[in-house]
């Protein structure tokens, strides 16, 4: 592992999506960007599906053998309002981080420029205003698989930074064992967490996580309301029986050791701070390293696909 840089300012961005609006969530995107940029950070992380947000509680008319005219319609403005890479998005995006000189982490809606199909995906943009990691869910969880295709490319990209290696699992991406183990052999310092998923259970998961990989943990969360969905879309049924609040955040670091370096933050929109002591990843491999003296390469071998 290459000496890192010591210290790290990370802003942390529990966001309320304007769901289904792209342009909005663009803008609160951006504002939010500038906003921990102004107040010192050096790595900002947003959300999964923070563009155009995640629309939990939703069927959007699937049944098996069928779908229904009215659930077409509002996928299709799901569609429509999804991301294509590169693209007008994209290019804001990659503007603010070069402009304030800060990595930048956001889940988006992506569309295929060439096929049309959705996916899950995560993006990285470097100070220079490059992309320097594109990630697509390996594997929608559930009825996500309705909406968004299976990545088949750009498997477990890297982002190489002063503090060393930052890469991204979707939501229940951790829970597959040989996907965070790709990570590890990445020598991963810096483990993305971006997610929709407020349950209790998934506080344990990354200080696992963080524990199994000794690298930070930086669990990105949205958080967002029934009032953050249209008032016109057609699943006005579905959406009345949603909770008032939909999904509660619970964003928070987690340090190489396992412990809150910030605790889970609850029921709002917010920012969350927080400085890295880059020392603490050598510091807890002293005795544990996943893919390094820990482990058995004359027993167990594991190779992660390069398409």
């Amino acid at each position: 592992m290459q000496d890192l840089k010591k210290d790290l300012r990370l802003a942390l961005v529990q966001l309320e999506p304007v769901l289904f609006d792209k342009a909005a969530c663009l803008g609160n995107t951006l504002k939010k960007l500038a906003e921990a940029a102004e107040n010192g950070a050096e790595f900002i992380v947003f959300p999964e599906l923070s563009i155009p947000g995640y629309p939990f509680g939703m069927t959007f008319g699937f049944k098996i053998g069928s779908r229904s005219e009215a659930g077409r319609k509002d996928w299709k403005r799901y569609y429509d309002a999804s991301v294509v890479v590169p693209g007008p998005e994209t290019d804001a995006i990659a503007k603010a981080a070069q402009k304030y000189q800060v990595y930048t982490s956001i889940g988006i809606s992506e569309r295929d420029a060439v096929t049309g199909t959705l996916y899950n995906t995560n993006l990285i943009f470097s100070p220079e205003g490059r992309l320097v990691s594109h990630h697509r869910k390996l594997k929608p969880t559930g009825a996500e698989r309705l909406v968004w295709g299976d990545a088949h490319e750009k498997y477990f990209p890297m982002a190489d930074t002063p503090w060393g290696s930052a890469g991204c699992m979707i939501c229940w991406e951790s829970y597959m064992p040989l996907a965070r183990a790709a990570l590890y052999e990445h020598g991963v310092t810096l483990y993305i967490s971006a997610n929709t998923n407020d349950v209790p259970e998934w506080q344990h998961t990354i200080q696992h996580i963080a524990l199994e990989g000794r690298c930070f943990v930086i669990n990105s969360d949205l958080f967002f309301t029934k009032h953050s969905y249209p008032s016109d879309l057609e699943a006005k049924e579905e959406l009345a029986q949603l909770p008032e609040i939909v999904c509660r955040g619970g964003s928070c670091v987690i340090d190489p050791f396992g412990h809150y370096l910030t605790e889970p933050v609850w029921d709002k929109e917010t920012i969350i701070y927080a400085d890295l002591d880059m020392d603490q990843v050598a510091a807890s491999r002293m005795e544990f390293d996943p893919c390094g003296h820990y482990a058995r390469p004359d027993v167990l071998k594991f190779e992660a696909s390069k398409a």
